[in-house]
């Protein structure tokens, strides 16, 4: 396996966690995972840095939003892959997200059941909504902290449907700060975090994503210290 240290400090600096069957990267909010029909900049742009050695490039086991940053796990060889998958598609893998969100939500803690779907305008393009003929989806939230019309949450999906966190919070009358879709923009982007990540693998896998610096403003209003 080539050396880490021969990756460019920009992309070293990206990856949290680096072993023989994967890796996890600090994604950038605004780097979307697959490149997609416009072009520009994807994360499949940094592949071939990241083989370090192995046959083959490494592939992502999940899905990360174009605007979400933090905790993004990569397969490295097929049977890896193949088991990342299985595990991602069989909710066994324990994602951790922190959010800033407008407003607060009602309580200390809670948990949003209710499904999703896709919906499609001419005028509008694409969204996801809740509706009870969507697909289940399942959101476990907490306050962190508060501060200044603003909240800090901890969210755990048990599911991973597209959108899930922004639809669920933006129904619970907290769309999370910065969001275009289901909230409006605001200074440092979408506050989104996939902060950790941890799956039963041999040997257990885990990792943390540290705050971006344009999301730590809105983290330290509310409480985060970091």
């Amino acid at each position: 396996m080539r050396d880490p240290l021969s990756l460019p400090e920009w992309l070293r600096s990206k990856l949290l966690l680096i072993r023989p069957d994967a890796l996890v990267l600090d994604k950038p909010a605004g780097l979307p995972v697959h490149r997609g029909p416009r072009g520009g900049e994807s994360l499949e742009d940094w592949l071939p840095l990241l083989q370090l050695g192995k046959r083959h490039l490494p592939q992502p086991a999940h899905r990360l939003d174009m605007d979400t940053a933090g905790c993004l796990v990569l397969g490295r060889t097929k049977p890896a892959l193949a088991a990342l998958n299985a595990l991602f598609a069989g909710r066994g893998a324990e994602k951790t997200y922190w959010a800033v969100v407008r407003g607060s939500p009602p309580g200390e803690s809670g948990i949003v059941d209710a499904p999703l779907r896709k919906v499609s305008t001419r005028a509008e393009g694409w969204r996801m909504e809740q509706h009870p003929e969507g697909q289940p989806a399942r959101t476990a939230w907490r306050v962190r902290g508060r501060g200044d019309h603003l909240t800090w949450l901890e969210l755990r999906p048990a599911t991973g449907r597209t959108h899930q966190l922004r639809v669920h919070l933006a129904g619970l009358g907290c769309p999370i700060l910065g969001d275009p879709l289901y909230g409006k923009p605001a200074e440092g982007g979408m506050h989104l975090l996939a902060r950790g990540i941890a799956l039963p693998l041999d040997p257990p896998l885990a990792a943390t994503a540290p705050v971006p610096p344009a999301m730590r403003p809105a983290f330290r209003r509310c409480g985060w210290s970091g």
